[in-house]
């Protein structure tokens, strides 16, 4: 039977931390920066991590 190949584009957007945690982009924070506060861009800053209910997905995706 082949490998199991990953998904490229969730490769590219996932990381898989050590705890085991999947690390994620933030949204919101790519253009119209402008008009954000400063307060909300600097909490956009910090790391976010896939929720509970799509690890499942995300690891199919990432072939964990």
């Amino acid at each position: 039977m082949p490998k199991m190949k990953t998904n490229r584009g969730a490769a590219k957007r996932f990381k898989v931390k050590k705890s085991g945690k999947i690390k994620r982009g933030s949204a919101y924070r790519s253009h119209i920066l402008t008009k954000k506060s400063q307060k909300r861009k600097r909490n956009l800053r910090a790391p976010k991590y896939v929720d509970q209910t799509n690890i499942k997905e995300v690891k199919l995706l990432l072939c964990i």
